[in-house]
């Protein structure tokens, strides 16, 4: 009998062995205000060879939705702050809104497990804007996707930025929500909690660290064990495990101990801010990777939430409002290549993306018989980075330190580039000229020891409208369980034959 035993329970743990290989991965946030947008099924191959199971789109962008059909990808879709009014005027419109952007691709095979209603609409900088039509919209939504037999199969949710809590000790035991928004966030949470629905919060050490100048540096990464905080009998050595535990602490406060949240968003910049580079962003997301590899949650919440890292490619065409590092979120670049190594865990590393098509190697740049003080340099490089990104140019950024010609000569070629190499999009008054050789000081065979690159954008014109492969990737995950059950049948014929 001890025998038996022995070979059942060697037999659940080959189970086990063989299902959590399929089940485990990652989840990113996947961005697509880019001028060049990267073509949506090269991108469901880039998530899938990195391990990326679960991602949240902003909003219903239907070539993204198209191509995660039968990807097997979970999907959080996300709605824009600028749909809350009518969605909370309208629950006829709430109806048609899931029609088109849930039951269709659902019905299409694209596994949508959550809608996030809104992004951040309790941000300071809205002004309230969207105080009185976020749980409206939210209540809209729920009604709308159990009109569509979908209540059981897709969870709301709200992303909220962490400032709608706070501590009055600093300490995370001294957690509560935001005394203007108090009843409004327990009115959410407690619709959420009747509807089986979690709450998700994005938590941003960098801001913590880019906001203020006397915030403890280490503080922000994982792994460090100075600068700790120590609150009662426990001890925090990072912002996010203290950050996240004066959310749960507020919860508890108001009766919702046991209440689901997600991390929406969590990341780190690699330009556009001199605490924005890729050597603090490779420590930072290698850290949360780590911890998501090793399922280690915080102290109050052992068990690892959700967590969808920001953000997989940097994208081009953001809002600056908040700082110029907005644009540069990715752990990918715009095209999918690898800024930085990250392991992510059973010896695998990243990996970039494949089949991606350019426009020529040429660049537009400051012509050498042009003259520095003309007076047509300054407007033309403000005209240039007015209608494409020069956020590499800021003070403490990748290409903050270019002299004044390589200075013009970033900014001509970004505008050429976003441009999509027209001929006439080099004429800056006789300035400039195009050349074949790459200017960029991160170029290979160029002395200078930098960063800085001077992109050639991705030709979308020679990327092939194609169906998504997506189905034949389902095929093969299909074929890959096929094998899984097939060496589990023969291990258990071994084990009881």
């Amino acid at each position: 009998m001890g025998s038996l035993n022995y070979r059942i329970l060697l037999m659940l743990c080959i189970i086990s062995e063989v299902f959590a290989v399929g089940v485990f991965g990652f989840a990113v946030n996947w961005g697509t205000r880019s001028t060049h947008p990267f073509p949506p099924n090269i991108v469901v191959k880039l998530l899938k060879e990195n391990g990326f199971n679960k991602v949240k789109l902003f909003e219903a962008d239907p070539g993204a939705l198209k191509a995660l059909a039968k990807s097997g990808i979970e999907v959080m879709l996300g709605i824009p702050n600028e749909f809350l009014a009518p969605l909370a005027d309208s629950v006829q419109f709430a109806e048609n809104w899931v029609t088109r952007n849930v039951s269709a691709y659902v019905t299409s095979g694209v596994n949508i497990r959550y809608v996030a209603v809104g992004n951040e609409p309790f941000l300071k900088t809205y002004k309230d804007m969207y105080l009185q039509t976020t749980l409206p919209a939210l209540q809209n939504i729920q009604a709308a996707l159990i009109k569509a037999g979908l209540g059981k199969q897709v969870k709301i949710t709200v992303p909220l930025n962490a400032d709608v809590y706070q501590t009055d000790s600093g300490l995370p035991s001294g957690g509560n929500f935001r005394n203007d928004i108090h009843d409004l966030m327990i009115s959410i949470v407690k619709f959420l909690s009747i509807n089986g629905a979690p709450l998700t919060i994005n938590i941003y050490p960098f801001l913590s660290l880019q906001s203020d100048p006397h915030f403890p540096k280490e503080y922000a990464f994982f792994g460090s064990k100075s600068n700790p905080i120590v609150d009662g009998s426990i001890t925090y050595y990072n912002v996010m495990e203290a950050n996240f535990d004066t959310l749960i602490t507020a919860l508890e406060k108001n009766g919702f101990a046991s209440m689901p949240v997600i991390i929406g968003e969590m990341g780190w910049p690699t330009d556009g801010d001199p605490s924005a580079n890729n050597e603090l962003a490779q420590r930072f997301n290698q850290g949360l990777f780590d911890q998501i590899v090793q399922k280690q949650g915080t102290p109050k919440r052992p068990t690892l939430p959700e967590i969808y890292a920001f953000a997989l490619i940097d994208e081009d065409a953001k809002s600056i409002d908040p700082g110029n590092f907005e644009r540069h979120w990715g752990i990918f670049n715009f095209d999918g290549t690898i800024k930085y190594g990250l392991d992510l865990g059973n010896g695998k590393s990243l990996v970039p993306a494949k089949g991606v098509k350019y426009l020529a190697r040429q660049w537009c740049v400051m012509s050498p018989e042009a003259n520095i003080l003309d007076p047509n340099l300054g407007p033309s490089i403000s005209y240039a980075c007015t209608y494409a990104d020069c956020t590499s140019l800021g003070y403490g950024s990748s290409c903050g330190m270019l002299d004044a010609r390589s200075n013009a000569s970033y900014a001509f070629n970004i505008y050429y580039q976003t441009m999509n190499q027209r001929k006439d999009a080099c004429q800056f008054n006789n300035l400039s000229m195009i050349t074949t050789a790459d200017p960029s000081p991160a170029a290979p065979g160029n002395s200078r020891n930098s960063s800085c690159r001077f992109e050639i954008m991705i030709d979308i014109g020679k990327h092939e409208l194609a169906r998504s492969p997506s189905s034949n990737l389902g095929l093969v995950n299909r074929k890959s369980r096929i094998v899984a059950m097939t060496s589990l049948l023969v291990l258990v014929s071994m084990l009881f034959g």
